[in-house]
């Protein structure tokens, strides 16, 4: 089946080719690797060194990457690490916390012709899949070329499992190429067993994300609220990774909490900058007095309820300031939910919604040691707020309690390293 796939992918690639730039030049996005999606990725030479390739799709890939490749560099320097990213928030995260790495660049389309091209100018000695991307012809053409596939910190939603059962033969061909697959739970080991993949291939060990995860300094979070103006005394929400819709929902539980919390400061992070233009609208029909973060300057006074986040890259520090957080694209169907982890490793409380399919096991998990709380709608946010905001102890109970969670989850990135290292040696 796979021979098919290529077959029209290569047919596809004289559409995709055209159509793809004609996008990336009216978004202005990805302009600046174009070229490596067409295959004309920077070229490696050996030198006698192996070469290790790590697909990291976007920044939440490139974060669990992370403390990965830190240790694989600290253990092995002579080794070559180059990284592919989909995404442009991916790319600026590797280039941002993985200068050690040989190469950064766009992963190719899954076109025959350009993964052909890609795999010849880089010819890795190991390929290394984060999180999830699972490229039919890529992978066809790694079992090729006898490179051998790992699959670190796998995922798979019920929905997408639904989706690789429709095309079980392709599925299967897809997640058979892989020498390893290190699932993120039990469920998802299951899922990929059911497609038919040799159970001795498939293991379960916990996120890397975890080993980078540590609580702000004191120092640190007044520094970031400096940076912001806003004024130490006052409690802080963040509510990050909002997707269109859930964004009404959560103003309007703002202003409500406004009438009991006077000085509640709002930072509103969406997922994607591109919106924010679509979110000012909102408060300004709302008339809620916002400022955008680019247009905070040193001498700025603080005069705004919500700071509106229109950078990239932030997020994960900013949720170290709040008294409470809101992890979105849970609110609204299909939702799919973004990682709760973050901002409870700073010791928040997280409030998220019922559609959290793709972290339906750390919700669950989060939610049994108290730290994570569902809400489906405005009410249930200004009522779980409400009682968060006003109970200092049990916020510290809780900032407990989710240290001792992510704690006892430490330790993946090395054994990973490990791994990877043993598999570079056959």
């Amino acid at each position: 089946m796979v021979f098919f796939y290529h077959i029209l992918s290569t047919l596809a690639s004289l559409v995709v080719a055209p159509c793809f730039a004609f996008i990336a030049l009216l978004s202005k996005y990805k302009m600046g690797g174009l070229a490596h999606h067409y295959g004309f990725v920077p070229a490696l030479e050996k030198n006698q060194r192996k070469i290790l390739c790590v697909y990291a799709l976007s920044l939440g890939e490139v974060n669990a990457a992370l403390p990965v490749l830190k240790q694989l560099h600290q253990d092995r320097p002579e080794l070559s690490i180059v990284v592919s990213v989909t995404t442009d928030s991916g790319d600026e995260g590797a280039r941002k916390h993985l200068a050690f790495a040989d190469s950064i660049f766009f992963h190719p389309l899954d076109c025959f012709p350009f993964v052909q091209m890609a795999l010849d100018r880089v010819d890795p000695d190991l390929f290394v899949l984060m999180d999830t991307g699972f490229w039919p012809g890529f992978m066809d053409l790694l079992k090729r070329r006898n490179i051998p596939a790992i699959l670190f910190n796998g995922r798979i939603s019920k929905r997408s499992a639904r989706r690789y059962k429709s095309v079980l033969p392709l599925t299967r061909e897809v997640f058979g190429g892989f020498t390893l697959l290190f699932m993120q739970n039990e469920h998802n080991a299951e899922s990929v067993r059911q497609f038919g993949v040799e159970p001795r291939k498939v293991r379960v060990m916990d996120d890397p994300k975890y080993d980078s995860l540590k609580p702000m300094p004191g120092y640190k979070r007044e520094d970031i609220k400096k940076k912001l103006h806003i004024p130490g005394g006052k409690p802080v929400w963040v509510a990050g990774s909002t997707r269109e819709g859930e964004e009404e929902i959560l103003l309007d539980a703002y202003q409500k909490l406004k009438e009991e919390h006077n000085g509640l400061v709002l930072v509103l992070a969406p997922r994607r900058v591109e919106r924010v233009r679509e979110i000012e609208e909102l408060m300004r029909k709302r008339k809620i007095a916002f400022i955008r973060r680019m247009e905070i300057m040193e001498t700025s006074p603080f005069n705004r309820s919500v700071v509106l986040l229109d950078t990239v890259g932030e997020l994960a520090e900013i949720y170290s300031i709040g008294e409470a957080a809101f992890v979105g694209r849970s609110l609204i169907e299909p939702g799919g939910g973004h990682s709760l982890v973050e901002p409870a490793a700073h010791g928040l409380a997280v409030l998220h919604g019922p559609f959290v399919d793709n972290f339906k096991d750390s919700a669950d998990e989060l939610g049994e040691a108290g730290i994570a709380f569902k809400v489906k709608n405005t009410e249930e946010i200004v009522e779980t707020l409400n009682g968060l905001l006003t109970d200092d102890s049990r916020r510290a109970q809780i900032a407990d309690r989710a240290q001792a969670f992510i704690e006892s989850r430490q330790g993946a990135s090395k054994k990973m390293a490990d791994i990877i290292i043993e598999n570079l040696k056959t």
